[in-house]
């Protein structure tokens, strides 16, 4: 009987110590919500009011600098109207500390002429964009001359109210940088400028943040971040279009952080990037507060549940303790050894599918070549072209396999270009050299063409171009069914700057095509189209992103059209270097030629050679 009694005793004993303890973890649970909500609202606050203030201050830095530029320009145009002949005027200034180039043209007239002796035509600048700065319009962010992201302010030269020509200063986001206060969130935050109209990064300041590889403009700032709400996604879209500030939370490398596109001056530019909460929450008197009424409440809590626990249940709960911490130690490693030996195993494999997916292409060629040398043993010519082919292919292997190994460098934002005169019509001859027997093989038609292009001599990386091209015609043979076409072209199209050849690639295929899904992935790693035709098509889904990372690197842009059963269009879009001896004008300024008649019947020839000689300085007159 006592021992029921006791029995009973201690179950309602233990009854009542179970809920004290429910009780009073209760009580502590509804006190630590209560404060942590209070804290998390205080810090939230604080944190966005601290980020208010420093993206001000860098907008009035930025406005600043602007500002006197528009004072500057402003200031030019009154003593260029002063003089006789503004365009003469602006000539003799010659180099100038203020800004990168200077120009007039006269009124009524196309073509002006800079402070550096150079033709000036206004047509290739932007100005569609609307924006203005003190009431003077300014153009979108381009590459210059000088191989840096830059800007033009437009202004008139007036005379007696009437005006006599415009003045266009260019200016490079260089001078922004130089201006910006060093340091920014103790190096934690991110900070880019962006061109509104354009949505590409034309600025990394230092001082002011991480360095991030692969953010070149706002849809590589999106993939990074992995910013894909498409709620977020429309907030930023209608603010950027209504030039508005837009500030939202993300989580950023697994970190939370506030991310902002913050407008400045009228909205032609926006700082754009995100700092992690931790860096600007301040440690208030209320956060202060909130942490220790949560540590005395868990202290106090803590030593109430052991007095109640009791010792007899201590030795219990260490035993078990352990046994579990053992087996969960044991569990860890076998996990870490598992996943060590899947990652070692995925990188072999990785490795060595995309040295065959890359090498397989020029080494058909290589053997191709080598079995027309055994035929053709007694043709010296013969064996002599295909000796040089092959060398020729030799060299594209090393290079080749130098870039796949050094693939790395790509991802981590420390690759390099070596920049050196090339032809690019010997860059068209090699890519056809490689492709056309592929083509042939499988009874397809391959076409190959220059168009419009002014300069084939040019200065740029020619090992990363013929990459890019081997990637795109390969994978356009691949995914092209027997008796298809496929199409490379080199288009020239209006540069920014005479020193400069805007050159637009093509690679088109009337093949098999792609989804909108895909389309959606096409430059990630190790992605590849699956459906039942394509998937009889070996590869890694590593040429792609190999591509998309050569052409951000050679500061270019890769667009793709696509269409199930119909084909494909990749577009790259690159700016290149003339020679010197090869920009527009050096020859003829040089013989001293100012002028050129064109005798023809058929005035189309006037009309070509005219527009040939466009940006040369010499005019052109016809006869028939």
């Amino acid at each position: 009987m006592k021992t029921t009694e006791n029995a009973v005793r201690d179950r309602k004993g233990f009854a009542r110590l179970t809920l004290v303890i429910v009780l009073i973890f209760a009580v502590m649970g509804a006190s630590i919500w209560a404060v942590s909500k209070k804290t998390s609202d205080d810090m939230a606050d604080a944190a966005i009011l601290n980020l208010n203030e420093n993206l001000n201050l860098v907008e009035s830095t930025v406005e600043a600098i602007q500002d006197s530029e528009a004072q500057f320009q402003r200031l030019l145009a009154t003593e260029l109207a002063a003089a006789g002949d503004p365009a003469a005027a602006v000539e003799r200034l010659g180099k100038s500390d203020a800004a990168a180039l200077i120009s007039v043209v006269p009124e009524g007239a196309d073509v002006g002429v800079s402070n550096d002796g150079a033709p000036f035509d206004p047509a290739s600048l932007d100005f569609s964009g609307g924006g203005a700065i003190k009431g003077l319009p300014v153009s979108q962010a381009y590459v210059n001359a000088e191989g840096s992201w830059a800007y033009t302010v437009k202004c008139p030269i007036e005379r007696d109210g009437v005006p006599i020509a415009e003045l266009y200063t260019e200016y490079t986001f260089d001078a922004i940088d130089q201006s910006l206060p060093q340091g920014f969130y103790g190096q934690r935050a991110v900070l880019y400028l962006m061109d509104a109209a354009t949505e590409r990064f034309v600025l990394k300041p230092e001082g002011m943040g991480e360095r991030d590889a692969g953010h070149v403009n706002l849809e590589d700032f999106y993939r990074a971040n992995n910013i894909t709400d498409p709620v977020i996604l429309s907030m930023v879209a209608d603010g950027v279009a209504n030039r508005e500030n837009v500030m939202f939370a993300h989580k950023v490398k697994g970190t939370e952080a506030l991310c902002y596109l913050w407008s400045i001056g009228d909205g032609t530019t926006y700082l754009v990037g995100y700092v992690p909460m931790e860096a600007i929450q301040r440690e208030a008197q209320a956060v202060n507060v909130a942490l220790i009424m949560v540590a005395s409440i868990t202290i106090a809590a803590f030593c109430l549940c052991v007095i109640l626990y009791g010792f007899n249940r201590r030795k219990q709960a260490r035993a078990r303790r352990a046994r579990e911490e053992e087996r969960a130690l044991h569990a860890e490693q076998l996990a870490q050894a598992l996943r060590a030996a899947e990652v070692a195993n995925e990188s072999k494999s990785a490795f060595l599918a995309n040295m065959s997916h890359d090498i397989r292409t020029p080494m058909n060629a290589v053997l191709g070549f080598t079995t027309i040398i055994e035929k053709e043993a007694d043709n010296p010519a013969k064996v002599r072209d295909c000796a040089g082919k092959i060398m020729a292919l030799g060299r594209h292997l090393l290079d080749l396999i130098n870039d796949v190994l050094d693939i790395s460098k790509i991802e981590s934002g420390k690759a390099s270009l070596t920049l050196a005169e090339f032809d690019l019509g010997d860059s068209l001859a090699a890519a056809e050299s490689i492709i056309a027997p592929m083509a042939r093989d499988k009874g397809q038609t391959f076409c190959a063409e220059i168009r419009s292009v002014r300069h084939e001599r040019l200065i740029g990386d020619e090992t990363h171009l013929n990459q890019i091209l081997l990637n795109l015609l390969s994978n356009a043979v691949k995914y092209t069914p027997e008796g298809g076409r496929i199409w490379l072209r080199f288009i020239g199209l209006p540069a920014h700057s005479n020193a400069l050849e805007h050159l637009r690639i093509e690679v088109e295929d009337d093949g098999y095509g792609m989804t909108p899904e895909f389309l959606k992935t096409i430059f990630d790693s190790f992605t590849r189209a699956e459906n039942s035709t394509t998937n009889k098509v070996q590869g890694t889904g590593l040429g792609m992103s190999i591509t998309k990372s050569l052409v951000d690197l050679m500061g270019g842009t890769i667009e793709v059209e696509s269409e199930v059963g119909k084909g494909s269009l990749f577009r790259v879009d690159l700016e290149l270097r003339i020679p010197e001896e090869q920009a527009a004008g050096y020859f003829w300024e040089r013989a001293g030629i100012k002028g050129m008649l064109v005798a023809d019947a058929s005035p189309a020839a006037h009309g070509a050679i005219a527009e040939f000689m466009e940006g040369t300085g010499v005019e052109v007159d016809g006869a028939a």
